[in-house]
């Protein structure tokens, strides 16, 4: 694993996670079936997932109160572009959220530069360093949402839907930034008890997101939570959106990302 300010070497950062491998003996075949079974049932755990152990939880749990904590002062539109450097400040500031303590951020970088393939998400990293931040010179927000889109082609892209699709077509998730997308994934893995495999079929670990970018999600007015289930292909917004060929899917079926199927995400950066 890269590590920056850990304070300790690689080898014993490794001891803290059980590590992603696959046997080079494994039979290609098995290994593959093995893998789209754990995409078919990419809410359950597996044997081989990577946890987070008893050494860092402690950290872990006080790092994701703090997270939400933050996430409610600076509010939920704000919270979707801010920075790492940002969030450090804003909590140091505010007595109700509290200082992140030096554990709790080489924690932080820990997960941040580690190599997510170690437990399983085999996508692309987009955002190199965790000191990365969104430009707020080219964004914008999306009225009554509480989420951002980029300017040019994601927030021409979602013009555009909604001029076809109409009303019931609602933008569930913008741009994220390092800190929102930290949240989403330790949110994730907590619910999980500290399995981070588990969390990353569902959610890109932070660096690894396409929101970061230009890609966003969309829903179906009144559809709530199932806006992020496979129960979203049987809305009339989804049937519409494949009709207008806007879904050339980041995540489709059986992809060999890590990620489970997403016919919720409009693709838009390359």
């Amino acid at each position: 694993m890269g590590v920056i300010g850990w304070g300790i070497t690689p080898d014993a950062v490794a001891q803290n996670m059980e590590i992603f491998l696959r046997n080079p003996s494994e039979n290609p075949e098995d290994h593959i079936k093995d893998y789209l079974d754990k995409m078919n049932h990419f809410n359950e755990p597996h044997v081989d997932d990577v946890h987070i152990n008893s050494i860092l939880y402690k950290v872990f749990q006080s790092t994701v109160m703090r997270f939400r904590r933050l996430e409610q002062f600076v509010g939920h539109g704000n919270f979707q572009i801010l920075s790492f450097d940002d969030g450090l400040e804003f909590a140091r500031k505010n007595s109700q959220v509290g200082k992140f303590s030096g554990k709790e951020i080489r924690f932080l970088e820990m997960i941040f530069y580690a190599e997510a393939q170690q437990y399983g998400f085999l996508g692309q990293k987009h955002l190199n360093k965790i000191t990365d931040r969104i430009n707020t010179k080219e964004v914008t927000k999306i009225p009554h949402t509480g989420n951002y889109l980029f300017r040019g082609i994601p927030f021409e892209t979602y013009k555009k839907i909604k001029q076809q699709v109409g009303e019931q077509v609602i933008l569930t998730s913008g741009i994220r930034g390092i800190m929102k997308q930290f949240l989403l994934f330790l949110n994730n893995a907590y619910r999980k008890k500290g399995n981070l495999s588990l969390a990353s079929r569902s959610l890109a670990p932070p660096g690894y997101s396409f929101h970061s970018n230009g890609d966003f999600d969309v829903g179906q007015a009144g559809f709530g939570i199932l806006n992020f289930a496979e129960q979203f292909t049987s809305t009339e917004v989804y049937e519409k959106l494949n009709e207008l060929g806007y879904l050339t899917l980041r995540y489709p079926k059986n992809n060999l990302l890590g990620v489970r199927y997403e016919p919720w995400h409009i693709k838009v950066s390359s």
